[in-house]
């Protein structure tokens, strides 16, 4: 009994996702001594949804394995290519089937809205009632806590992250971005250019919302809100972070080969957005910016760069995509040698 609550203690003394997630394998592991332990998490869009592994911790394993958070989603197998999870969600009840010998046991993980996915244990005895319901409170208090880091982390009315949550993430892509010299070989260069991710910091502002406000009132202000979140879901890709800032102000940040595809994804929001028939408010347009981040960077000046594509936008016709680099490139607008020192929050 003191092992399971050593275990619950570190479950809940983590507010980082991925290490509660490898710490509730690793609890799972030493509790029930299986051959694996695993968390798998449905994700991308309906009829193209893939099995992200968030964590797997085999019997002699030291380190739990994780697809990366960035994972492409076509790296990723096809959820029709594991029935039995997709079975166990579908149900949400334990399942369990003999398999060589082995016992593979599926425990179903909810949130309050949906199940989101699977714990995968595969054992070579079979799990008493005592351990299975062991394992299903341990999930409760994993559900009920990631229920709490929901309501600290995402806005209530979009469920998006919210604002006070960037900073954290931005310094973790941060610390993936290699710092280069000033100076490097051409052909060098080339090969790590490739190899490179490129973080992109992008910020969305609703045009004239205000006047939504005035005219229709907060009430179909906030549905607006709502369904523009909606199609950032569906513009974007599954691992890009999305956040609302407050008001209408919303901000992405994204992992791709090159800052081309950061534009054309924007500008699917953009299309997404003018096509869409906002309920008894009709057309609404977004102006958007974004920016490369750069090593060293700090968040607030990452933002201002993304912030001033944005007004560059609003000032010009609004509905709009700017890449800032561009403007500053064709002059249109100038670097700031040294931008603003004022933190986000």
């Amino acid at each position: 009994m003191s092992q399971v609550v050593d275990h619950l203690a570190e479950l809940t003394g983590f507010r980082d996702r991925d290490v509660m997630d490898v710490t509730l394998v690793m609890a799972l592991r030493d509790l029930l001594e299986p051959e694996s332990a695993a968390i798998y998490r449905l994700v991308g869009e309906p009829g193209n949804e893939r099995w992200l592994t968030r964590a797997h911790l085999r019997a002699g394993d030291a380190v739990a394995s994780a697809d990366p958070l960035w994972a492409k989603p076509e790296a990723l197998p096809l959820s029709a290519e594991h029935p039995l999870r997709l079975e166990a969600m579908r149900s949400r009840s334990v399942t369990q089937v003999a398999q060589a010998g082995q016992w593979l046991y599926l425990f179903p993980i909810a949130t309050d809205r949906d199940v989101i996915g699977v714990i995968e244990i595969l054992s070579t005895r079979r799990l008493g009632t005592a351990a299975q319901r062991m394992v299903s409170s341990v999930l409760r208090i994993y559900h009920n806590f990631q229920g709490l880091l929901d309501y600290s982390e995402r806005d209530t009315l979009t469920g998006l992250l919210n604002r006070k949550t960037f900073d954290e993430s931005f310094l973790k892509v941060l610390s993936e971005i290699p710092h280069r010299p000033e100076v490097e070989h051409e052909a060098e260069d080339r090969r790590h250019e490739t190899a490179t991710p490129h973080y992109v910091l992008g910020v969305i502002d609703i045009d004239h919302f205000k006047s939504v406000n005035d005219r229709f009132g907060h009430l179909i202000g906030d549905e607006v809100l709502l369904l523009l979140s909606r199609l950032m879901r569906g513009s974007f890709r599954f691992h890009d972070l999305l956040y609302r800032f407050g008001g209408e102000e919303f901000v992405v940040l994204m992992r791709c080969d090159e800052e081309a595809h950061a534009g054309e994804a924007f500008e699917r929001l953009r299309l997404n957005t003018e096509r869409y028939a906002f309920p008894q408010v009709g057309r609404i347009t977004v102006s958007i910016g974004f920016t490369e981040v750069r090593a060293g960077d700090a968040p607030a000046a990452a933002f201002e760069r993304a912030d001033k594509a944005v007004y560059h936008a609003k000032a010009h016709g609004r509905n709009q995509v700017h890449n800032y680099a561009a403007l500053v490139a064709s002059g249109v607008i100038q670097e700031a040698t040294q931008l603003s020192d004022v933190e986000l929050f």
